[in-house]
């Protein structure tokens, strides 16, 4: 049985005086000891400075998100107004709107209105454009109000699902075309992020590479991309050995998915992204005190889920740009023949590699698929997985580590980082590192597990990405919250969208398709 991904929440544009509209929630942005500004100046005149009373006696607080409701206010159109602080007028910034819309949509999704007025966009951001707020705010508005069911494979039954919502997002000018794509660019990331976040709370019992091959083709149907499933017997005719070993002793088959997008659209060398997943063997897994076994134990598909959830955005928004998925999904064991140390296997660009831990698996997966890239002419290859703790160390939870062969490629995801809020810090990938050892066996070092070197695992990556401009993410501590709950965060679907909705546009603006490194070469 499988999941079911939905948004409680509907989103539509409003222009107009927002303080005349009737609704059950009117949400107001704020600067506790600053002036009021539009819908909030505007109502408090049609209170009679009601508004600005309450303000006055401190309840809401000066730091950012701090919330206080209002029931109805005489002169008011709306039950009930929600005041969310902006924090000091003087230092508004991009992360104080991001922390106001975040708090809101937690606030709607779990209350019992029916319907809202948002109202925070008319607040100008410095240095982003209206088309950037009205985008931020749709998405944190739909990945607050998503909703996921698990599915009860036993009995078939499903979990809690909020309510429905309706939300009316205020532009503060005459609505335009533009900023109707915003709206609808920032609801199909959310929706991407849902998706990717689902995969990662999915207990590893379900979360099985069959499922994660449906998942995919049934999402190839429901958005018009193309998708191939390749099976063991597939994978070994191609020589994927490393793809082969992972998952040799699990009772479930490994898969290669392969997803495109409309190619008929999408002109041009493709830009191609990477990712992979790893999950338990259920048979083979050993019960943990005080949980549930198998089911307590989360499929590390990070990677997997990111380029799956990037792969809907694209699908969702039709982006006219050649855009190719490959996901690998394998089941490995506690204990078995690959969970052993030092064993080789050739790998499909015909190198042998030593495999020196059962932590090292996740980097390796990553090796076939980078030379499975070479076939496609890549104008670029973006890959992105969970491998080591080494970047988790040095940037903590606030980025993930970028490797790449290619300066003008890094400084483009950079750039896209800074726009999404996805942040991703560069780091370096030293040529010396890089070269072919004498030996014929290529030995992984440390690359992944708790003690896991995140330069060694990319420079040993670099090795079989040298055909194209590469940049691999490292999403260690980005893809799951820093808490006990270890639940799945979506990244880096945000980043990778506006990496591609980024290129479109360029694409369009240029009046061609052909992604703009088609011609740069990597960095030898």
């Amino acid at each position: 049985m499988m999941p079911t991904w939905k948004h409680s929440l509907e989103i539509t544009p409003a222009v107009g005086d927002a303080e005349r509209l009737k609704t059950g929630l009117l949400v107001l942005g704020v600067f506790p000891e600053g002036p009021l500004t539009g819908t909030a100046l505007r109502l408090d005149a049609r209170t009679g400075g009601r508004l600005s009373q309450v303000l006055a006696r401190g309840a809401l607080g000066v730091t950012p998100a701090a919330m206080l409701l209002l029931d109805h206010l005489p002169g008011s159109a709306a039950n009930r107004i929600l005041l969310v602080g902006l924090g000091p007028f003087a230092d508004f910034s991009e992360r104080s709107y991001r922390l106001a819309l975040a708090a809101t949509a937690r606030f709607i999704a779990d209350s019992v209105v029916s319907d809202a007025v948002v109202t925070l966009p008319e607040h100008p951001v410095p240095e982003r454009s209206l088309n950037w707020r009205i985008q931020h705010a749709a998405q944190l508005l739909a990945d607050g109000g998503d909703s996921f069911r698990r599915p009860d494979v036993r009995e078939g039954r499903r979990g809690r699902h909020r309510a429905k919502h309706s939300i009316m997002l205020l532009v503060p000018q005459t609505l335009t075309a533009e900023l109707i794509g915003a709206l609808r660019q920032g609801i199909a990331v959310a929706e991407g992020v849902s998706l990717a976040r689902d995969l990662g709370n999915l207990p590893g019992d379900i979360c099985t590479p069959a499922f994660l091959a449906k998942t995919a083709t049934e999402m190839g149907k429901a958005f018009g991309l193309e998708v191939e499933v390749l099976e063991r017997q597939d994978i070994a005719a191609l020589g994927m050995g490393t793809l082969l070993e992972v998952g040799k002793a699990a009772a479930n088959s490994c898969r290669l998915i392969v997803m495109q997008s409309n190619a008929r659209r999408g002109r041009g060398r493709p830009i191609v992204l990477i990712g992979e997943g790893i999950t338990f063997d259920r048979a083979s897994t050993p019960p943990v005190p005080g949980e549930a076994g198998a089911d307590a134990m989360h499929a590390n598909v990070s990677g997997l889920g990111g380029v799956l959830g990037a792969m809907r955005t694209v699908a969702r928004l039709s982006l006219p740009i050649n855009v190719i998925g490959l996901v690998a999904a394998a089941e490995t064991t506690i204990d078995g023949p690959d969970s052993r140390s030092g064993y080789c296997v050739r790998c499909l660009s015909g190198q042998m590699i030593e495999i020196r831990s059962r932590e090292e698996e996740d980097c390796l997966l990553l090796c076939d698929l980078l030379t499975y890239a070479e076939r496609f002419l890549p104008a670029c290859v973006v890959d992105v997985a969970a491998l080591t703790d080494d970047c988790a160390a040095a940037l903590g939870p606030h980025a993930s580590g970028l490797f790449s062969n290619n300066d003008a490629l890094a400084a483009e995801l950079m750039r896209c980082a800074g726009m999404s809020g996805d942040r991703t810090w560069q780091l370096p990938l030293w040529n010396d590192e890089c070269g072919q050892p004498d030996s014929r066996v290529s030995g992984t070092g440390n690359l992944g597990g708790r003690t896991g070197d995140g330069t060694t695992a990319a420079c040993f990556l670099a090795r079989f990405a040298k055909a194209y401009p590469w940049a691999h993410i490292d999403i260690s501590r980005r893809a799951s919250i820093s808490d006990g709950s270890k639940a799945s965060t979506g990244r880096p679907v945000p980043l990778l969208a506006e990496f591609l909705i980024s290129r479109a546009a360029d694409a369009a603006a240029s009046g061609h398709s052909a992604p703009s490194l088609a011609t740069m070469e990597p960095h030898r």
